[in-house]
């Protein structure tokens, strides 16, 4: 059903040494002496998914690949921003445009779920953009690679920018049940399957929004609504893709259109005491099928 809405849009192999002796006596070994080698796959796991994948941002803005390198599988990345090739060489082929443009990625928030990890970022590429980026590991290293990207707003009716707001990660115990309260949200009211329940969503109108259009608490989207059917404008979300979260942080990548255009909608939203109380998003048109520089699609 369509809705009126709006919202613009990383194992190194461990080395062994072995010794050849000219005699087979065996060196006496002193049980008393701790063991010093230390293999660098260990050192690679006690690395976090987050710290990777903060890591490989950061090498966008550096140019120095060695994250990219070390955190990203070599066959087996698969990447679906689609203004870049497939695989990890593709992303290191690209670093020198990068630094030639001036990127800066300034990261806001990130969430781990299982294999997954997303960070929520300001970069400045070509001007500011609210990006959210989405990696997927196996066995330590990053193997696929979502993202979406949308042009920041300076003026909001809300006062908030884009990327500001809250960032601690709280109710680490709530995470299944918040994921659950947004997921049937995006179904019930932005897939408009039972849009009635949208104010049993929310704490009356203690509601937080960083969309650049849109005012705080729901009379802020009521008078946003009505604005906007007045000007024909319409979206639809049709396909709800990931849902990603940590205790109060729930990010859900859906697939639909607006207005006539196929897009990538990505929001983010804070859950407290079983309501919502903060939304980003960020929201991009998907490129024309021709235009794609993979084959793996957005999603």
């Amino acid at each position: 059903m369509k809705k009126q809405f709006l919202t613009a849009g990383i194992s190194l192999v461990t080395a062994f040494t072995f010794t050849t002796f000219e005699s087979t006596q065996a060196a006496p070994v002193d049980n008393n002496e701790p063991t010093k080698v230390s293999s660098q796959k260990e050192k690679d796991n006690a690395v976090s998914n987050e710290e990777k994948a903060v890591a490989v941002l950061e090498s966008l803005e550096s140019g120095d690949p060695k994250a990219i390198k070390k955190y990203i599988s070599p066959t087996t990345y698969i990447q679906h921003n689609l203004n870049f090739g497939d695989g990890r060489k593709a992303l290191l082929g690209s670093l020198e445009s990068l630094q030639e443009a001036g990127t800066k990625v300034d990261v806001k928030r990130v969430i781990s779920d299982g294999d997954f990890v997303a960070v929520h970022s300001e970069y400045n590429l070509n001007g500011p953009k609210a990006v959210f980026d989405i990696f997927r590991f196996e066995k330590g290293k990053i193997v696929e690679h979502w993202d979406n990207l949308q042009e920041v707003v300076g003026e909001t009716p809300s006062g908030h920018t884009m990327l500001d707001g809250a960032t601690e990660i709280t109710d680490l115990d709530k995470t299944n049940e918040n994921k659950e309260l947004v997921e049937n949200f995006v179904e019930d009211v932005l897939m408009g399957q039972d849009p009635d329940k949208l104010t049993s969503y929310f704490a009356g109108d203690n509601y937080i929004q960083h969309n650049p259009y849109i005012a705080d608490g729901l009379s802020g989207l009521g008078k946003a609504l009505e604005e906007w059917a007045k000007q024909g404008v319409t979206m639809q979300y049709d396909k709800i893709h990931m849902v990603i979260g940590q205790g109060d942080f729930v990010l859900v990548a859906s697939e639909g259109e607006l207005g006539d255009k196929h897009t990538s909608f990505y929001d983010l939203f804070r859950v407290e005491n079983g309501k919502i109380r903060e939304h980003w998003d960020v929201v991009e048109t998907i490129l024309p099928e021709d235009q794609w520089k993979n084959d793996n699609g957005k999603f």
